[in-house]
């Protein structure tokens, strides 16, 4: 017999996203929505920080802050809601907290956070680099010696 918990499970897996949204907390992000307007379909750009993230399943959701006109916005979102058509990560901000409420309470520079290094796929990391330097002057240095050897 299966609990209501494995049942409740099994119907929101219909409901989640193929691919999940990366980003994290502190990040700035571009979060396109889809807006219908009468019989048209329109994206619609919200450009801010996430301070939160909440909840698990269907139900988890995400809080993204701006100031416009120097009120300062914040709009939740679902996560795994249709509406949002994509999610662009702008910045990488560090963060040492789940929530960050306290940015609230800040005006002007002070709400930014410090940038966050992140090690994109593909491309080397700093320390392959440095073997590869490393690598590369000791061949060069022998290289040289022989060849003034055999002159």
């Amino acid at each position: 017999m299966t609990s209501k918990q494995e049942l409740i499970r099994q119907v929101e897996a219909s409901s989640l996203r193929e691919t999940p949204l990366e980003f994290a907390i502190g990040d700035t992000v571009d979060v396109h929505t889809r807006i219908l307007e009468g019989d048209k379909e329109r994206v619609q750009v919200f450009t801010g920080v996430v301070i939160a993230r909440r909840g698990g399943g269907t139900r988890e959701t995400f809080t993204v802050r701006r100031i416009v006109a120097g009120e300062g916005v914040e709009r939740t979102f679902p996560l795994h809601s249709p509406k949002i058509a994509q999610l662009d990560v702008k910045r990488h901000g560090k963060a040492r907290r789940a929530k960050l409420f306290f940015l609230r309470e800040r005006v002007g520079k002070k709400t930014r956070l410090t940038e966050r290094r992140v090690q994109v796929p593909g491309a080397p990391s700093p320390v392959d680099e440095m073997s590869v330097v490393a690598t590369e002057e000791p061949n060069e240095a022998t290289e040289t010696v022989e060849q003034d050897g055999e002159e």
